[in-house]
């Protein structure tokens, strides 16, 4: 099975060439202000790629994935697009789990306290998991921002290490778009975008097998 995954387009997605594969993940800021009609604009381009199977989390900009309910939500979301929020799919037999949340900053979308708050989130991934995709990094990982301030979440790395994932997705800082191997897992920075919002980097293409 061959993955192709993106995170932090921010509108921006139309620039991209999208690699052929078997799975097209997104890993959140799909948008750059969170409105429905941003949304709506990604999605309809977002079901257009040909991809067998297409799935995405909502990052911090993507406000109307927490603010809309649930009717409003699946009633933008084309058919054949699979929309996770601490939920999980599987596809011929590889279990992907996804999540939105971030450690809180400045109030953005689907933001949560460091601790007990947030880690109840990662407490609900399963440890039969293959692929994780979340849109923040875990602390250590691929997180370090411009200023030089490690930002990822602390109990998403112990719950990661506990997991052994063969893949975590993410994005959220976009400086530190790569990959790094850690134990049994692979770690995928995929933000297309630069830290000036500048269309830099390429899809990054992943091989699993079950």
């Amino acid at each position: 099975m061959q993955i192709v995954a993106v995170s932090d387009t921010h509108g921006k997605h139309r620039d991209l060439k999208i690699p052929d594969g078997d799975v097209f993940i997104h890993a959140g800021d799909v948008t750059r202000g969170g409105t429905k009609e941003q949304v709506v604009d990604f999605l309809e381009w977002f079901a257009e790629q040909t991809h067998t199977h297409k799935t995405f989390v909502a990052g911090n900009h993507d406000f109307f994935f927490e603010q809309a309910d649930s009717d409003m939500i699946s009633s933008v979301i084309p058919d054949g697009i699979i929309y996770l929020n601490d939920s999980s799919i599987e596809i011929n037999g590889v279990k992907f789990w996804g999540s939105p949340i971030t450690p809180w900053f400045n109030n953005w979308a689907f933001n949560r306290n460091r601790g007990s708050e947030i880690k109840k989130h990662w407490d609900l991934i399963p440890n039969d998991i293959d692929v994780l995709i979340t849109h923040g990094p875990p602390f250590g990982i691929l997180d370090e921002t411009v200023y030089g301030n490690r930002t990822g979440c602390e109990d998403l790395l112990l719950r990661v290490e506990q997991v052994k994932p063969k893949f975590h997705i993410f994005g959220h800082i976009h400086e530190e778009y790569g990959t790094s191997t850690e134990a049994e897992t692979t770690f995928v920075n995929a933000s297309v975008l630069d830290d000036w919002y500048e269309m830099k980097n390429q899809p990054k293409i992943l091989n699993i097998c079950r």
